[in-house]
């Protein structure tokens, strides 16, 4: 299906004086809030009115409309450029009460935007690269409907993009992915103005950025961003691209202001009410603060409406075609019987026929079984497949000659990895997951965050998970990773300790809407602790007793993943010593935390607690209380096989049960 830009030129209007009214209530609400960055919505005020009057496909009626082209505003700390465009087109959500309350308690127009707000927002910015880079994940997902569904998917997604954007490292990673996979969908609008923070960019960025574009495979155009004619070429050219394009939109930084135009002081503070009035009399605009009078709010109000019959029409046919009710059921998140029969069934085989197996590989068969089962489940890797186990059989690689496929090759790219599986989140109808080593969530943490900033369902399948990995040493084993990941909000981090947990955490990451997961997962075999069906997911209590009477005990051991096993030899032991142990399993202690308070103290008791991790201490405190021990490594890491490691830092049966029987018997 090859949908028309919504082009619509009307020959009165005047393209500046539609500017000036995003110009004039940017300024004016930054300066009523007394903060934020005015600089540039003034400076890209022109290439913004081009787009939203004559090329997005939009619909402020039909927010949502699965065809709608998606716009990015990554520079996110220029968000009033973005409030403005929603106001004045007609999104209900942004009203003049709301652009008034710019930056306050509780207000839809928040400091950086905020996906869930309001409608018309795609994603959360602010951090810069993050947009452009997951704006690279928007458009593979368009690509990939495309291929599967070509009579119903055919759009663009629009980036504005700063030097700041361009100068943090995720975007490197994301623009050679662009580039790579030929994402001829893919417009950035980069505010060429060279300024920042600290002053002009020649400070710190002097990069030859048609090159570096060009290396990787983009088409560059470069025009003068308040040129009305030379906007509207370049874009006429991005319909036609046939790999991604970066338009270098050379503006000045708060266009319009008398003596801040093209200066850093303009970038992220309040122009002042003296440079306003000024700003007032140099653009010929005799309106009070927050006041766009009708004969400038109706053609943006036209703006806003011209896509309303395209999407009806579209939605009409969506609605009737014999694919909408799988593409919904996908969206909906809602996973198929057959998905759920296949975890009961994995789990009753690992009951019939125990294994001990790294986890890693445990969590590959429970995808060889659901890969197949979910069309929407797009996996992939950080150039580590075969180590992180994470494409099963059935998948099909995407590449820039097939997007009908379902597994996808990063490359050494961690964060960039992060961020597309964040757009391919966003866009609606995936479940991404991605793997690396645990170590290296360093490397993604910032797109992760977001992950969950934004309630995205994004997997993250992290291996090697401790002092195991052995002699790759201490670059490689992470230590403070698990507390660190803990610590975040609204984040589930699983560990789990045999092939029955990782087949429930897996299937609790898939039923879960609103919160991203991650699996540490060994590289070294486990044994299987789960040994009796207790027809319910135990791993969804977050914690539970794996082993041992509860009704009989003298201590609790807490453990997750390897350690668990580790866990319950020593209990075996302390019961030749007559010390009755508990062992309790915590593949995830968020989802332990969110349980009741009685069932929590059933579980661990009021009798000495002892957490074994082979990681940091730090987040095991909370758990253990003043009586307890915790038997972890707050050091780094060494070079050796996993066996001697294990002994090295005190986590070995004799040691472990040494130091426990030291401190009950006293």
């Amino acid at each position: 299906m090859n949908v028309q830009p919504v082009k619509k030129r009307q020959e009165d209007v005047n393209y500046s004086t539609l500017a000036n009214a995003i110009r004039f209530l940017s300024a004016d609400a930054v300066e009523k809030a007394k903060s934020g960055h005015p600089g540039m919505p003034l400076g890209m005020a022109d290439v913004a009115t081009v787009l939203f009057q004559d090329y997005l496909k939009f619909s402020p009626k039909h927010p949502n409309w699965l065809n709608r082209d998606r716009f990015i505003l990554s520079a996110g700390h220029g968000s009033m450029l973005l409030y403005s465009l929603l106001y004045l087109t007609g999104y209900k959500d942004i009203t003049l009460d709301e652009i008034k309350n710019f930056r306050q308690l509780d207000a839809k127009t928040a400091g950086h935007p905020e996906h869930g707000y309001a409608a018309g927002i795609e994603i959360t910015t602010g951090p810069l690269g993050q947009g452009i880079s997951s704006a690279v994940g928007f458009a593979l997902a368009e690509r990939i409907m495309n291929a599967e569904f070509p009579d119903l998917f055919d759009h663009k997604t629009y980036v504005i993009a700063s030097d700041g954007d361009l100068m943090e490292g995720v975007t490197q990673e994301a623009i050679s992915l662009a580039g790579h996979w030929r994402l001829k969908n893919l417009v950035v609008l980069y505010d060429d103005n060279s300024i920042s923070i600290d002053g002009d960019t020649n400070l710190a960025f002097t990069d030859d950025t048609q090159r570096r574009f060009e290396s990787c495979h983009w088409e560059i155009l470069t025009i003068d961003g308040h040129n009305v004619e030379e906007i509207q070429a370049a874009l006429a050219r991005a319909q036609q691209a046939n790999r991604p394009i970066l338009i270098r939109c050379k503006t000045r930084i708060a266009e319009g202001a008398p003596t801040k135009v093209g200066t850093s002081s303009s970038h992220g503070s309040p122009l002042g009410s003296d440079e306003i009035r000024g700003m007032r009399e140099n653009l010929k605009w005799a309106y009070e603060p927050f006041e766009v009078p009708t004969d400038i709010l109706e053609p943006w109000r036209a703006a806003g409406t011209r896509g309303d019959q395209i999407a009806s029409e579209w939605i009409k046919r969506y609605d009737s075609h014999a694919d909408s009710r799988e593409i919904n059921r996908r969206r909906s998140q809602a996973l198929p019987k057959s998905v759920n029969d296949a975890f009961k069934s994995v789990i009753l085989g690992y009951l019939d026929m125990p294994v001990s197996k790294a986890t890693r590989q445990l969590s590959q068969d429970v995808l060889e079984r659901i890969a197949s089962l979910m069309p929407e489940l797009i996996g992939g890797s950080a150039d580590l497949t075969g180590s992180n186990n994470t494409k099963a059989k059935p998948q099909r690689i995407i590449n820039r000659d097939n997007f009908a496929g379902n597994y996808i090759h990063y490359g050494v790219r961690e964060h960039g990895m992060a961020a597309v599986m964040n757009g391919l989140s966003l866009y609606g109808g995936f479940r991404p997951y991605g793997g690396t080593f645990l170590i290296f969530s360093d490397y993604l943490r910032p797109s992760l965050r977001l992950s969950a900033l934004m309630e995205q369902p994004v997997i993250y399948v992290l291996t090697h998970d401790s002092i195991g990995l052995g002699e790759d040493g201490p670059t490689h084993q992470p230590i403070e990773q698990l507390a660190s990941l803990r610590a975040m909000p609204n984040l589930n981090v699983f560990r789990p300790a045999d092939g029955i947990e990782t087949a429930e955490c897996w299937q609790i990451a898939l039923q879960s809407h609103d919160r991203p997961s991650i699996f540490a997962l060994t590289r070294q075999n486990v044994r299987q602790v789960r040994l009796k069906d207790t027809k319910e997911s135990l791993s969804a209590k977050g914690g539970y007793i794996v082993w041992g009477d509860s009704d009989k005990r003298d201590v609790t051991l807490i453990a997750t993943g390897s350690e668990v096993g580790l866990a319950v030899d020593v209990a075996e032991l302390l019961s030749t010593q007559n010390i009755h142990a508990v062992v309790v399993s915590m593949p995830c202690t968020r989802l332990f935390d969110e349980q009741t308070e009685d069932y929590r103290q059933q579980t661990l008791g009021t009798v000495p607690r002892f957490a074994i991790e082979a990681a940091s201490s730090y987040s095991w405190y909370k758990y253990v209380g003043d009586n307890g021990h915790i038997f972890g490594i707050d050091t780094f890491g060494a070079s050796a096989p996993a066996p001697q490691l294990y002994d090295k830092f005190g986590l070995t049966v004799d040691k472990i049960s040494t130091e426990i029987l030291r401190r009950v018997k006293g």
